[in-house]
């Protein structure tokens, strides 16, 4: 029959005594994946042989040429993870829960979560690649029930770095990451729920308005209709079924690529050298991760990719194919997907406005399957009545068509930070990744809906 090329591959998570044994089970890898790409090469002739016009559509594993790099990159920390004892873990989130609990009887339920770790990557290819990459991986959680005047409202927040237990015992303090300690963390969280228990619905606009959203709001939007259409294997149709697709291409003939999507005043990237649950220096084809435009100046640039997608392009790989787990295979995953700074200050881009609403913290999406269109709610909603912030509301949230919000952006803030995104999930089998997402201050019109809408 017509013979086709197809990939194999091969993934274990180890142990700690694993590198003892690293050669044999590097040469049993070795023969696993061999024996994988003949078994997928075979079938793949067979169908394509079988099914003619339909058949057509399979083609050779093709994988685009990146450098070949052997590379050992060391974890940073200031309080090693493997130092810290499950026990402190789990006294030290007792505490919190304790001081959450006692601080007001209408707190009815709370859940703090903590984990630190240190991961360990080694990527070896039949090209000749070894690389050896350590994380250091810390990440807390808060959640809060409480009840008040206008109901019960619940709210759920991360913290997170790749750094060490320092993360969770003083915060981050910065470059882009700027986060409380836990403790403070969950203490302003509940203080938040506590307040919007007593705050009431947010009246449905019923026609586009002015609206500022905060940078953790704008994180959940960079993740939502930023990030996920401009993974290449959903928008070539790989990920449909578990993921689905994307408008930004509709085929390789129309897409918007070097087409104007957004404002002028609007440029979105990923970029893995990034800090925060999103950094790495090479993915897990063993691609050096870098920088890549989705929109720069308001024109559609690219997408994030793999060696094979990049094929399909012709383009040059950027180092976005990431696996959570040794044993499954990689899919094109965001690392840090951010809108860009701006040069506005917010405080301004809120003093302009003679009336509006502006949007601080982000909670659920909504989504439609091409990412085409949203629905994002905030913590909470502001009204803004000249120039000044004025009444809190709960329970509201933007609801857009993608283009169009972009479109419409009007000022950008100079106040960009980078969010933790604890449980990015996609694939079948589930791949659940943390990864990072922000940006600065925005200014658009939307639709607001809220309860009473």
């Amino acid at each position: 029959g017509e013979e086709i090329a197809s990939a194999g591959y091969f993934g274990l998570t180890l142990g700690k005594d694993a590198p003892a044994s690293l050669t044999a089970i590097l040469d049993e890898g070795l023969v696993h994946a061999y024996d994988r790409a003949l078994f997928n090469a075979r079938h793949k002739a067979r169908a394509k042989l079988r099914f003619g016009q339909l058949g057509e559509s399979l083609w050779d594993m093709d994988l685009a040429p990146v450098e070949i790099v052997r590379e050992s990159v060391p974890a940073e920390y200031e309080i090693d993870p493997c130092s810290i004892s499950p026990k402190k873990i789990s006294s030290h989130l007792r505490d919190i829960s304790k001081e959450l609990a006692a601080m007001d009887s209408r707190i009815l339920y709370n859940q703090v979560g903590a984990s630190t770790m240190l991961e360990r990557e080694f990527f070896t290819s039949s090209e000749g690649a070894a690389i050896d990459q350590t994380f250091a991986i810390t990440h807390g959680m808060a959640y809060v029930v409480a009840s008040g005047k206008e109901g019960i409202q619940e709210h759920y927040d991360d913290i997170g770095h790749q750094r060490g237990w320092e993360v969770i015992e003083s915060g981050c303090r910065g470059p882009l990451i700027f986060s409380k300690d836990l403790r403070s963390f969950s203490l302003a969280l509940a203080h938040d729920t506590l307040e919007l228990a007593d705050a009431p619905p947010l009246p449905d606009t019923g026609k586009p308005v002015t609206v500022v959203t905060d940078p953790h709001f704008n994180a959940l939007l960079a993740h939502e209709i930023i990030g996920h259409p401009n993974e290449l294997d959903r928008a070539l149709k790989m990920e449909t079924a578990y993921a689905g697709r994307s408008w930004l291409l509709h085929d390789l003939e129309n897409n918007q690529i070097g087409r104007q999507i957004a404002s002028p005043l609007l440029s979105a990237y990923s970029d893995p050298t990034l800090p925060g649950f999103g950094h790495y220096l090479y993915d897990d084809e063993g691609t050096r991760g870098r920088k890549v435009y989705h929109i720069e100046r308001g024109m559609y640039r690219g997408f994030m990719n793999s060696r094979q997608t990049a094929a399909v392009f012709g383009e040059e790989p950027n180092g976005s194919y990431k696996s959570t787990d040794a044993s499954l295979v990689p899919l094109i995953r965001m690392s840090t997907t951010v809108i860009e700074n701006g040069n506005r200050a917010a405080g301004d881009i809120i003093g302009e406005i003679d009336h509006g609403y502006y949007l601080v913290g982000h909670r659920i999406p909504s989504i439609a399957e091409s990412r085409e269109n949203f629905r994002i709610t905030a913590r909470k909603v502001y009204e803004i009545k000249n120039g000044a912030r004025g009444r809190l509301f709960r329970d509201g949230g933007i609801t857009a068509d993608s283009r169009d919000f972009l479109m419409q952006i009007d000022a950008v803030g100079n106040d960009f930070r980078i969010f933790p995104i604890s449980n990015c999930g996609k694939g079948q089998p589930m791949q659940s990744k943390k990864l990072g997402n922000g940006g600065p201050s925005l200014r658009s019109r939307a639709r607001l809906t809220g309860t009473s809408g």
